[in-house]
């Protein structure tokens, strides 16, 4: 297969035709998902997941995971909520919660690094401990009445288009994502860490430093989501955001992310992001039940692991076959 062919059957480029096809094929078929408020309604619900994907993206790169970016959000979203019915302003409370974040990512982030525990057990743990937390904050009130400037900024639209307000920020936030992971040395070291550990940290990459820091940014990044979720549903509660660490590591791994690390791009995990949430949409349109959507989350999520593997091998495979092929 010539190399140009083989760059453009890439998975992410294959996500990235997936969603093309979806689109149009939503646009033209399913009554009413081209209407602006479904569109809205759409990239509102999926910028939660947007949102923990980008450092997710770059933590998986690196051959980590963070299962507790849920738990994190729905923490943030608790304290959020109990702070505000102690009579402290959304200004005070906001970088209260951001801080929280930090803190809840550096704990994940020093578990691994300075213990050397796997994150997969880590962040299960705290997955845990973190919604537990949430519950005994907040336990099962709902806060409703935050302002309504910040309601309207996280569930509001950009003049009379079908953009949401809150997709601006996310855009800076991508862009930002994009030039770290692919165009900087630290980007270029989390692919290193994630193809070998070992090799990247005797080629003088500090592992456990960048390692911490993408902790610790996932933690931030996630409890960000926890504001923005319980401001764009006007209602924060302890089980906010519940089930939202499936949805994002389903939508990475789908974008062509190697569960292993080491290979993947940010663009085919944001396509990977809103595939997931456009087949969503097109499911509720279709009065498919949320149970039957969390089945289809699941199957994704093993197609988007066991997919790359089985492209990967059938291109070693073809690799050896034109190797041990007799020359004129």
């Amino acid at each position: 297969m010539p190399e140009s062919l083989t760059r453009a059957v890439r998975w992410d480029t294959v996500v990235g035709a997936l969603l093309i096809v979806l689109l149009l094929f939503s646009f033209t078929f399913v009554d009413g998902f081209g209407n602006a408020l479904n569109l809205s309604f759409l990239i509102g619900n999926t910028l939660p997941i947007a949102l923990v994907a980008l450092p997710m993206t770059l933590l998986v790169v690196s051959g980590e995971i963070d299962l507790s970016v849920a738990s994190t959000a729905g923490l943030s979203g608790a304290v959020m909520g109990a702070l505000w019915n102690q009579g402290m302003t959304i200004e005070t409370i906001i970088p209260i919660c951001l801080l929280l974040g930090v803190v809840c990512g550096l704990v994940n982030g020093l578990l691994v690094t300075r213990l050397g525990l796997p994150s997969l057990a880590v962040t299960i743990g705290t997955l845990a401990a973190y919604r537990g937390i949430a519950q005994i904050v907040l336990g099962s009130d709902a806060v409703t009445d935050f302002p309504t400037q910040y309601l309207d900024f996280a569930a509001g639209r950009v003049g009379d288009s079908f953009l949401p307000q809150a997709f601006l920020p996310f855009v800076v936030l991508l862009a930002i994502a994009v030039v770290v992971l692919h165009a900087t040395p630290f980007g270029r070291s989390l692919f290193a860490i994630g193809a070998s550990e070992e090799a990247a940290r005797f080629a003088g990459v500090r592992v456990k430093r960048h390692k911490l820091i993408l902790f610790t940014v996932t933690g931030l990044m996630a409890s960000l989501t926890g504001i923005f979720w319980a401001l764009h549903y006007a209602s924060a509660r302890y089980d906010n955001a519940t089930g939202l660490e499936l949805s994002v590591i389903a939508a990475v791994l789908l974008g062509g992310i190697d569960f292993d690390g080491g290979r993947g791009t940010l663009g085919g995990a944001i396509a990977g992001v809103f595939l997931l949430g456009a087949a969503q949409n097109v499911m509720s349109l279709q009065d498919v039940s949320a149970q039957s959507q969390i089945v289809v989350t699941g199957v994704l999520l093993v197609v988007s692991v066991l997919g790359p593997r089985v492209a990967r091998q059938i291109s070693v495979a073809r690799a050896g076959r034109r190797a041990a092929a007799p020359t004129a």
